[in-house]
């Protein structure tokens, strides 16, 4: 098993649900570096609801598949709320989806600042012809696969609940 218990079954049943209401899922990742579209590609018959996945870890990523401005995320820092929020509707919009959720986050161990510190992460869903919801989460954990793991969760958390 590549991912705990938990979040198989929030794979299991952000899968399900997309299925049951015929609705495609797309994710856009930077510090999760596509373990969302692994967790969820890790249920037998994903392919029905899983339209595709973007890694974007570098910022050039973000702004050539996502569509993302080069000039917020020189502003703002890749770990934003407007970015995350473009990171999702970038995904929608450069993919044959109906929702699709994002990450952007400070994994470590380094990276971090006094302002984004090292378990920094923003989320955004999206759903088409909906608002993006936004989420911040602060991850006061050990390691870099911690962060990582948790906030596979959380996506998968938010996905489930922009699917109903």
């Amino acid at each position: 098993m590549l991912f705990s218990l938990e979040i198989e079954t929030l794979a299991r049943l952000v899968i399900d649900d997309a299925r049951e209401r015929s609705l495609r899922i797309v994710t856009a990742e930077s510090c999760t570096g596509g373990l969302v579209a692994g967790a969820l590609c890790s249920i037998a018959g994903a392919s029905d609801v899983f339209e595709r996945g973007f890694v974007c870890y570098s910022n050039r990523a973000k702004q050539e598949q996502l569509g993302v401005a080069g000039d917020m995320i020189a502003d703002l820092g890749a770990v934003s709320e407007p970015i995350v929020r473009m990171m999702a509707e970038g995904a929608l919009e450069n993919s044959h989806a109906h929702v699709a959720v994002a990450i952007t986050g400070v994994a470590g161990p380094g990276g971090g600042t006094p302002l984004k510190p090292v378990g920094t992460v923003h989320f955004a869903t999206a759903r088409a012809n909906q608002s993006v919801y936004h989420r911040h989460e602060f991850f006061e954990l050990e390691t870099r696969q911690e962060i990582q793991l948790a906030s596979v969760q959380v996506a998968l958390e938010m996905l489930r609940d922009r699917l109903r």
